[in-house]
């Protein structure tokens, strides 16, 4: 965890990600990258000298029994309130539209219902658990398929929403999160 909190600090420091008074939302799927993210922010916390505070949200999409039992009891250890919005995301995309390339609607959609949750909690900040891999990977995959060179912003204000966008763990070698969730369990 030392070295993910390392390159926390220092995304956090390049790219002025977390002021004073912030309530960061941390969106979380269940899944490796969210949880260690929501851990690592937590951490975080007690040695930045910015004070700010964590929610957590998740979205379910609808299609599923879906057990967030384990997702439950780490907010409630670390001392996190825990959102979760149920939502029909996955029956408009699939049942009701029979989309046959669903990935950027269903994004598009999670995205915007994240942010609204964000905004009824109070959050100015969603926090997601993209790393550098994922920095890698979306740079390439604009390159190939768009002809261009870009990826994502590690700091992205919405202005249509009024919130801001932070990917705290660019700098986050995948194998980091890997190694860390296997520890963790």
């Amino acid at each position: 965890m030392k070295k993910i909190l390392g390159c926390i600090r220092r995304a956090d420091q390049d790219y002025d990600m977390i002021q004073e008074g912030d309530r960061i939302a941390v969106g979380l799927s269940g899944g490796k990258d969210s949880l260690t993210l929501l851990k690592a922010l937590r951490l975080y916390q007690y040695f930045s000298k910015t004070p700010f505070q964590l929610e957590a949200i998740t979205l379910t999409m609808g299609l599923e029994p879906f057990d967030l039992s384990g997702v439950e009891k780490l907010c409630a250890e670390l001392g996190i309130r825990y959102t979760v919005r149920h939502t029909q995301i996955g029956k408009i995309i699939f049942e009701a539209r029979k989309e046959k390339n669903p990935c950027s609607l269903c994004a598009n959609m999670r995205r915007g219902a994240l942010h609204n949750v964000a905004l009824e909690l109070g959050c100015n900040k969603v926090a997601l658990g993209h790393h550098r891999e994922d920095v890698i990977e979306t740079f390439f995959l604009s390159l190939f398929y768009e002809g261009r060179l870009n990826t994502f912003s590690p700091v992205t204000y919405l202005d249509r929403k009024k919130i801001t966008l932070i990917r705290p763990m660019i700098y986050v070698p995948e194998k980091e999160i890997i190694s860390y969730a296997r520890r963790e369990n």
